[in-house]
């Protein structure tokens, strides 16, 4: 019995699943089937309702009321010569326009009506024709007599018939209105007028429905270009009104006259903007494909520019704006759909295609057809055809494009199931009280978490204490915070690092873990070495600074100690870095073992270290420095079977609280030069107030002042005058120097700016500033220098390897080209030997332009024979060392005689600096010295003063002097020992 029981009820049961996919087949499919095929079948074959045929087009004659002075008489006159024609356009005339019909009789039972059709008529007047009598007046707010408001314009009731009877109206129209009458008999019309509401109301009540279904979809999806559709339907729907000529009305309320104008012209503006915004939304991924984005952002702007014409110009002006403009939309938008079609042929492109295609064509046909003469649709029937099947295509598109969302959902849905699930990272959702819910099959993994423990194990078991909080708190924060946090001891894991994000959802905790243990231990690594040195151990620049930075902020007293190797290059010369990288170990080790652990050590250079020396009396840590001198410099070190030696230097400052890190460094280091300079104790310390830390911070001001990219103020140049000893009196040459003016007034030295702008890289700037204001003021004064023959100027070593230097320098000289032939450039022996080809070029270059060239301080530096006949100096400046002492020591007498000799020789003049006594002066004389340059002859002067002199010898002042350089009356070879000097050195 229980089995046959059992049988029945699964019988049962399959039968009631055939009868619900029976009626699910016949909802879904057979329905829906029949009435689109009934629906189909009812418009191609069953006749309409309100058939509204037998209107009879009346032909019409037209005259225009240019100044609006017609009477009906005078209307009459002029018509009877105007043609006869069936429409007549008014070519967006608001004149009165005057016209007359003859109405035949339509029907002898029935009432005949001429119909005006125009929706563009604002006012009508008619009068019987024969007698003048009025039929009535009628405009967009009321009518009189035999007028009426039917369809979009109006009509005439005529009554029966017995004979045709002429009519006379004066109309006013506006905008590009098309005249024209039609005579029906009663019956007729009317059926034509319940045909017309008919029409208009499907397509307002099918346009409406599908903009709010589409609305109320967007805003529950969120879907906010479907709500620029919806509105884009309204506006569809407001232009197929007044095609049909129904856009008095809204929802069944009559528009008052007065906004209809206004509203017709912002209405086709904002049209045109939807339809641009909607093009642009719902083909925005398409559009990546098929290219012309920018035309269509014309387009655009276009259609702003449209919508400020439509509150600016009045209606006359702006229907010619509109088709100009809405003309290059459609090409526009119909070339886009082309391309979209071609390019991007998904089936939702193709319904949106279809929907935009049909609205376009059908709601700008009255636009193109008063433009151009050309009318694409007739009646209303077909404007309503073509916007039903525009929407019932949009809605297609709307339900495909949903589709292929959904179809996109479920697929993301796919992959991210299938992703959770072959993630590497641990994936895990966790409830309220910590406990597990879901783990990917990483996290289980890496946590040896079981399917079956998910409810009874907790977040804290496999992580270090107080894990739970915190990651409740990372999960308040949201999805940008993450948290690092290590395993539990209990478990064993306590060494792994693991990196957590997690956020809240639906009171669940969601978030993912990565195993960061050797990512941990990388990064420690890169933070220790981001601030020690990697050969050393000990701290590098970076952290050397970070320590003092730190140590300048405590009130305690501390020192620094700026530690330098004497000896140290010559280990890596002679037996290769691997031996010196060992010392430079073991020094570090040394030191590290001398001073207290808290002493930051540091290693910031080849072979000098900084010890910041942290609560610490200046008289301690000098002892602890003299100590370190010992550990460092007495016991050799050990590198394999060798042993070195190596001395160490020390620079000590007292430092105090709020010292810049980088004024420390520079106060040690220049104390650390000094004591290398004092072989016997080999420790130099700056106290607090010592005079050598103004004078450094003096020297850093200046190095900042020219550090700034930018030229200092107090730049000037004065002139030291160089004497002829073969024609004291008959030249005035001389060498210009750079001075620089201090805030105070004070006049800073050369050799001060000079270094200073060598340290801030800004030195070039200032040797261009110097050449420019030299060649601009020899430009102006050169007719008062006749007998100067050369201007000497130095060039810093930084100049001349600049390459951009250099090619300001000689555009200059091309500027100046007539007066290039006076400067000439000094350089030190040794910067020309540091690239002697690079010199060799600089000179040819310097001569090809007319210049000179001078070596400057010859003879202090590398001299060198064979480098000296490669460079073709026009003359060599002897070093003053030399020359300030021959008269003391032979052996300086000898040096300046066989520099003199050595210059002779090669063709180049000799021009002696320092010249400081009588005696000197006389020395270099009988040596054959061509000129002398120094206090003897004079000090540096103002330029007013060289342009005021005659001569070199005229700034003498020593009265012996002056009469030695009177005895020298024998004038100035023109070529000395077979070398043209005039042609060398520019006399003229």
């Amino acid at each position: 019995m229980a089995s046959v029981t059992l049988f029945s009820l699964s019988r049962f049961r399959r039968t009631g699943s055939w009868i619900d996919h029976a009626l699910y087949a016949v909802a879904v499919y057979a329905v829906p089937l029949l009435i689109a095929i009934g629906t189909i079948a009812a418009l191609f074959v069953l006749p309409r309702q309100y058939e509204s045929r037998g209107a009879l087009p009346l032909g019409l004659r037209v005259v225009s009321d240019a100044h609006d002075a017609m009477q009906p008489a005078d209307a009459l006159e002029a018509l009877r010569h105007a043609p006869e024609t069936s429409r007549y356009s008014t070519k967006l005339s608001e004149a009165p326009v005057w016209f007359t019909f003859t109405v035949p009789s339509m029907n002898p039972v029935h009432a005949t009506v001429a119909e005006l059709p125009s929706r563009h008529a604002q006012t009508l007047a008619c009068w019987n024709a024969s007698t003048l009598q009025p039929f009535g007046e009628a405009d967009r707010e009321a009518t009189s007599g035999e007028m009426r408001s039917v369809k979009a314009g109006f009509s005439i009731q005529l009554g029966r018939l017995a004979a045709p009877v002429p009519v006379l109206c004066r109309g006013t129209y506006s905008g590009p209105a098309q005249l024209n009458v039609l005579a029906w008999d009663w019956q007729g019309l009317r059926n034509s007028a319940l045909d017309f509401q008919e029409s208009s109301g499907l397509i307002a009540g099918g346009l409406l429905t599908l903009a709010v279904f589409v609305f109320v979809t967007a805003l529950i999806n969120r879907e906010w270009t479907y709500v620029i559709f919806a509105v884009w339907l309204v506006g569809n729907m407001r232009l197929c009104a007044n095609a049909m000529g129904w856009d008095m009305q809204w929802l069944g309320r009559v528009i008052p006259p007065d906004f209809m104008q206004p509203l017709r012209q912002i209405t086709f503006a904002a049209y045109y903007l939807l339809t641009a915004a909607l093009f642009t939304q719902l083909f925005r991924r398409e559009l990546r494909v098929v290219g012309y984005r920018w035309i269509l952002t014309i387009v655009q702007y276009v259609g702003l520019a449209l919508l400020a014409a439509a509150f600016a110009l009045p209606y006359s002006q702006f229907i010619p704006t509109l088709w100009v403009i809405t003309g290059f939309g459609i090409a526009v938008l119909i070339f886009l759909l082309v391309r979209l079609v071609w390019l991007a042929r998904s089936r939702t492109v193709l319904w949106y295609v279809a929907s935009l295609g049909i609205v376009l064509f059908a709601t700008f046909s009255e636009v193109l057809g008063a433009a151009f003469g050309v009318k694409l649709l007739f009646g209303g029937v077909n404007t309503v055809m073509a916007a039903l099947s525009s929407s019932m295509m949009a809605a297609f598109a709307i339900a495909e494009q949903m589709r292929a969302e959904r179809e996109h959902r479920r697929q993301a849905q796919t992959e991210l199931r299938n992703t959770y699930d072959v993630t590497p990272i641990g994936l895990f959702t966790l409830d309220s009280a910590g406990h597990f819910v879901r783990a990917n099959p990483a996290l289980r993994a890496m946590l040896d978490l079981q399917r079956a423990e998910y409810k009874t194990r907790h977040w804290n078991e496999y992580f270090e204490a107080g894990a739970w909080g915190a990651l409740q708190a990372l999960a308040s924060k949201g999805s940008e915070g993450e948290l690092e946090m290590g395993g539990a001891a209990a478990r064993g894991t306590a060494e792994r690092r693991y990196l957590l994000k997690a956020i809240r959802s639906n009171n669940w905790i969601e978030g993912s873990l990565q195993d960061v243990t050797e990512r941990s231990k990388a990064i420690e690594r890169l933070r220790f070495l981001a601030e020690h040195d990697s050969l050393t151990g000990s701290l590098n620049r970076r952290g050397v600074e970070k320590a003092i930075a730190a140590e300048s902020e405590e009130t305690l007293p501390w020192a620094l100690a700026y530690v330098d190797l004497d000896r140290f290059k010559l280990v890596n010369d002679l037996f290769g870095h691997r031996a010196g990288d060992e010392v430079l170990k073991q020094v570090a080790g040394r030191t590290r073992a001398l001073f207290k652990r808290d002493y930051a050590v540091g290693r910031i250079g080849g072979d000098e270290f900084v010890c910041v020396m942290s609560d610490t009396q200046i008289d301690d840590a000098i002892a602890q420095c003299h100590e370190l001198i010992a550990v460092l410099s007495d016991a050799p070190y050990q590198v394999g079977n060798r042993s070195f030696q190596v001395k160490a230097s020390i620079g000590l400052v007292e430092c105090s609280r709020g010292v810049r890190v980088q004024d420390a460094l520079s106060h040690a280091d220049r104390a650390c030069r000094e004591a290398k300079k004092v072989a016997h104790t080999r420790l130099v310390t700056y106290r607090k107030g010592a005079a050598a830390f103004e004078e450094r911070a003096e020297e850093l001001r200046l190095v900042e002042t020219l550090g700034r990219n930018r030229l200092p103020e107090g730049l000037f140049l004065v002139m030291q005058p160089i004497m002829s000893l073969s024609a004291p009196t008959e030249s005035l040459n001389f060498e210009v120097l750079l001075r620089m003016r201090a805030p105070d007034g004070a006049t800073l030295p050369a050799a001060k700016v000079i270094v200073a702008a060598e340290e801030s890289g800004n030195i070039a700037a200032i040797d261009r500033w110097v050449i420019t204001t030299l060649l601009e003021w020899i430009e102006r004064h050169q007719a008062a220098l006749p007998n100067t023959q050369f201007i000497c100027v130095n060039l810093s070593g930084g100049s001349l390897n600049d390459e951009q230097f250099m090619e300001d320098i000689f555009a200059l000289f091309a500027r100046y080209r007539s007066i290039v032939h006076y400067l000439c450039l000094e350089i030190t022996e040794s910067v020309a030997l540091h690239d002697l080809e690079n010199t060799q070029r600089f000179i040819s270059r310097v001569h090809d332009m007319g210049g000179k060239i001078a070596l400057d301080d010859f003879g202090a530096g590398y001299s060198s024979f064979k480098y000296l006949k490669a460079l073709s100096a026009d003359a060599l400046k002897i070093d003053g060392e030399f020359v300030r002492t021959m008269c003391a020591h032979p052996a300086d007498i000898a040096i300046v005689e066989a520099i003199v000799a050595l210059a002779r020789n090669l063709g180049m003049r000799s021009v002696a600096e320092w010249v400081e006594d009588t005696d000197t002066l006389r020395a270099l004389q009988e040596i054959g010295v061509d000129y002398v340059q120094g206090f003897l002859v004079a000090r540096p002067q103002e330029s007013t003063a060289i342009l005021a002199a005659s001569s070199a010898a005229a700034f003498v002042k020593d009265p012996e002097a002056a009469r030695f350089i009177e005895s020298l009356s024998e004038p100035e070879p023109a070529v000395t020992y077979g070398y043209d000097w005039q042609a060398r050195m520019g006399s003229h």
